[in-house]
């Protein structure tokens, strides 16, 4: 059942658009305006305008961009999710989403995860399924989540190391950095390419970037 009413199928479903450009969020709201069955209540240009709007309007929906300034999408979720009020059901979209990205949207509470590139007939029906209280999460982003399962999380000090290779360390400068043994860093490394299934550390700097585990600039 939906957070925050059960009868919301008989009437409008009142919609809450949050992101920090404007053409997304003008192009959002035609996709679904012309909706007999929705109503736009409002939109927010930044996290702290989305949390306020949702105490004003109490939407039925938000739908929400992971990244925004002053607070992200996860930031606001979990402020939602502990105001001690229903919160709306929530369907996040984004231009890039990594596994890591899924994992954390959907645990914050989000409903469904949907790229900025998908078509007005999948946003209005995600829109409408989570209204109605379901998960709704499309086939490539099912697709995500079932690789990730093939990896193993890494450490935090195998997360350390990573960092390392990818800003061009060798492994004796590693382990000075990390103020431990050279042999210890070979093990590490070892181990890092063995749990992300990697040929090498370029292949396994890549497949931690596309999961979000690590960022280079």
């Amino acid at each position: 059942m939906p957070k925050n009413s059960p009868s919301i199928i008989s009437r409008k479903i009142r919609v809450l658009i949050a992101d920090d450009h404007p053409v997304i969020r003008r192009g959002l709201s035609a996709i679904l305006q012309s909706e007999k069955d929705i109503q736009i209540v409002g939109e927010a240009a930044d996290g702290e305008e989305t949390c306020v709007l949702c105490h004003k309007h109490r939407p039925d929906v938000l739908v929400l961009d992971l990244r925004m300034p002053k607070k992200d999408g996860l930031q606001v979720l979990s402020e939602l999710m502990a105001c001690g009020t229903p919160a709306p059901q929530t369907l996040v979209i984004t231009a890039y989403v990594t596994e890591q990205d899924i994992y954390q949207a959907l645990k914050a509470g989000a409903d469904s995860v949907l790229l900025k590139g998908a078509v007005p007939r999948q946003v209005r029906e995600a829109v409408r399924r989570v209204a109605n209280g379901e998960s709704f999460l499309p086939p490539e982003i099912e697709l995500k989540l079932m690789e990730s399962k093939d990896y193993s999380e890494l450490s935090k000090r195998e997360s350390q190391v990573l960092q390392c290779p990818a800003l061009g360390r060798t492994n004796k400068e590693i382990a000075q950095m990390l103020s431990i043994g050279e042999g210890t860093i070979k093990h590490h490394v070892k181990s890092i390419l063995c749990k992300l299934n990697a040929t090498g550390r370029a292949d396994a700097v890549g497949i931690a970037v596309r999961r979000g585990l690590l960022r280079v600039s």
